[in-house]
């Protein structure tokens, strides 16, 4: 983790399962990754994974023992909300409005990659931890999921030899160099959707710590100076409250890109044309 301040979450977690994973990475003869700081072979963004899957198992099992059809609570309805809602902005209606006919069976995939990327946007605003998807091989490993699912799904529809097709282009004598062009793009994706997730929650969470950090450390230097210092006190409130809102605004978003996106692909890779 290099010079990477370790959580106090992370050094709970290296404490239960830190040996195990040692063990783990140096039987993969990777261990040397974690030379810098041995006694924590177990990262924070990995740690805050293995906490929101704790969570969201918890969560998702209480949710499913009060689901209910006639008396839906309020907080089923915010989860149904995030499937299908009068906007047409849920995960289900996007997938049947991209993907149409069949739709349904791609939600399972589809729909946890979406509220994964957003629980893990969101889990900075907790004291304490951090955004996974600030750390570039989370968003990298969601990427690469997609890739190989919307690509899977596309073989699987057409055949390899149909679906090869589709990087031949419509007109046969540019096909060598649409084959190339097609391969690239395709591949590009990944770095897209690598990039502009890793880079947006990074550069969020940073604005959000640091001037956060910045509004306490001004409010103790004033309220030390002179007693109407005290004055100062709606900054630690009125701009962190803001840097809250920019923060869960930029999660959301960026977790409804990674959801349109995907399905995007997914509708071109199963498309009738092909």
């Amino acid at each position: 983790m290099g010079e990477e301040h370790v959580l106090a979450v992370t050094k709970l977690v290296n404490m239960l399962l830190g040996k195990p994973a040692a063990a783990l990475l140096s039987f993969l003869h990777i261990d040397r990754i974690h030379e810098v700081n041995a006694q924590y072979p177990i990262p924070n963004f990995m740690a805050m994974e293995l906490v929101l899957f704790l969570f969201a198992a918890g969560f998702f099992l209480w949710l499913k023992a009060r689901i209910s059809v006639d008396r839906p609570g309020a907080t089923q309805q915010v989860m149904e909300m995030v499937l299908t809602n009068p906007m047409g902005l849920g995960i289900e209606d996007l997938l049947e409005d991209v993907v149409g006919h069949g739709a349904s069976r791609y939600l399972p995939m589809l729909g946890t990659i979406t509220l994964f990327v957003l629980m893990s946007n969101l889990l900075v605003l907790i004291p304490g931890f951090m955004s996974p998807t600030a750390e570039k091989t989370v968003p990298l490993a969601c990427a690469v999921i997609v890739f190989i699912y919307y690509n899977g799904f596309g073989i699987g529809k057409h055949g390899a030899g149909g679906y090869a097709k589709t990087l031949l282009g419509p007109v046969p004598f540019i096909a060598p160099i649409m084959v190339i062009v097609e391969t690239i793009s395709h591949f590009a994706r990944v770095l897209s959707l690598t990039v502009r997730l890793w880079a947006n929650m990074m550069v969020a969470e940073l604005i959000y710590v640091t001037f956060l950090g910045l509004t306490v450390a001004l409010f103790t230097f004033t309220t030390q100076r002179s007693a109407v210092g005290y004055l100062a006190g709606v900054a630690p409130v009125a701009i962190p409250l803001a840097l809250l809102i920019f923060h869960i605004f930029e999660a959301v978003l960026q977790a409804f890109i990674f959801t349109i996106l995907p399905i995007v692909y997914l509708g071109l890779a199963v498309a009738e044309e092909h």
